[in-house]
């Protein structure tokens, strides 16, 4: 219809011109983002959810589309609004910010419905006794809202009294917590307390299991009997409780399926590797077996192909598997033959160090130490964008 009133118009013209069609598309753009705005605007005049959406909306800080989700199971009664107004107040008055009660509330709506006083000012006084204080509660509730439904008394309470034995402070309690706040939601008395009191007593140290519960915490969670069959399968491999890589060995094969266990071997077997060598390398960087079937493909195209390594320097450095190719691999690897081919470096030089030094040790080290008989190499590098980035650091 656009088009034939562009005709209608301008019948000397070529109505499929760039100039013309690109008008018809914002004309057709337009209709339906005015057609789009009627019929919400319909919804909120007629819907007997509206006013729940317009709180949603205008006192919550919902985007229009959320607001009409969470309407469609959670409502707010326009003769009772104390409770819902009394949250958000309360909310606020604890440093959250519009962001954060909106992303709250999409969440668990319910929450609208809590008791300030009697439900959430209790739980908030122990979060911040305990060091969740400043943007940490905040951050805390946005992301496991879940927890403001766990009982004070019979759950948080016991939990941090759970978690204190294995950090040496209070700060170190809240950082695991925030790496995982999902924790939180999980019974004591269920798979986490017998995951914990079964590694104790195979022997893994208690600061070795507070490193799995931030390395991977969602390892503690998992079913007991899954717990039972990692272990046994990762001394079946070598590695003991004793040993330094057992919980990160431990941690992958309680993750990784059996299934996709095999699939990843029989993938790097099916790239030359003997099984033998798979496992080597495995209980030297345990994510490598998390890694995907694509991941390990490319990778191992581009360090075979391209840098033309040995599988013997994979299974040395297993780690350079786990590394992107596009944004660290190949950017130093393209550095160093730049380098090398104008003699700026020579002899034998080991590609391990140039791959795992810190971004703003290969800067000064390989690109800004030859800037006058190299100009180019930032640009080879990645251009000014890791410079900037670097000198954030």
């Amino acid at each position: 219809m656009a088009v034939a009133a562009l005709i209608a118009e301008n019948p000397n013209e070529n109505p499929f011109s760039l100039s013309n069609l690109e008008t018809a598309t914002n004309i057709i753009a337009m209709r339906r983002n005015l057609l789009l705005s009627l019929i919400q605007k319909r919804f909120l005049q007629t819907s007997s959810s509206s006013f729940t959406v317009q709180f949603l909306v205008n006192s919550c800080g919902l985007p229009l589309q959320s607001a009409l989700s969470v309407s469609k199971k959670f409502q707010i009664d326009e003769n009772n609004l104390h409770k819902p107004q009394s949250v958000i107040q309360f909310l606020k008055s604890n440093d959250f910010k519009d962001t954060h009660i909106a992303k709250t509330i999409e969440k668990w709506p319910a929450v609208l419905h809590s008791r300030t006083e009697d439900t959430l000012k209790p739980k908030f006084d122990f979060f911040i006794k305990n060091g969740f204080a400043g943007q940490l509660l905040p951050q805390l509730i946005v992301s496991n809202p879940d927890v403001l439904r766990r009982h004070l008394g019979s759950h948080i309470k016991p939990f941090f009294e759970f978690l204190k034995p294995f950090y040496a402070s209070n700060e170190e309690v809240v950082e695991a917590i925030m790496r995982a706040p999902w924790l939180l939601s999980i019974p004591l008395n269920g798979d986490m307390q017998l995951n914990t009191d079964f590694l104790i007593k195979e022997g893994v140290s208690i600061d070795r299991i507070a490193k799995l519960m931030q390395w991977q915490p969602r390892v503690m969670g998992q079913k007991h009997d899954k717990m039972v069959y990692a272990v046994a399968a990762t001394k079946k491999l070598g590695v003991q409780p004793g040993d330094s890589m057992f919980v990160r060995v431990l941690a992958v094969l309680v993750i990784v399926s059996e299934s996709t266990w095999r699939k990843r071997i029989e993938v790097m077997k099916s790239m030359g590797w003997s099984e033998g060598e798979v496992l080597c390398a495995f209980k030297r960087f345990p994510p490598l077996l998390t890694c995907s079937e694509e991941k390990i493909r490319g990778a191992m195209d581009f360090f075979f192909n391209t840098m033309e390594l040995g599988r013997q320097s994979l299974i040395t450095y297993p780690y350079f598997i786990g590394f992107s190719i596009d944004k660290r691999v190949r950017p130093r690897y393209n550095v160093m033959k730049v380098l090398e081919s104008r003699k700026l470096i020579e002899g034998d030089w080991n590609i391990a160090t140039p791959l795992t030094i810190s971004e703003k040790k290969f800067l000064l080290n390989y690109v800004t130490k030859y800037a006058d008989k190299a100009p180019d190499l930032l640009q080879i590098y990645g251009g000014t964008d890791k410079s900037k980035r670097t000198h954030s650091l």
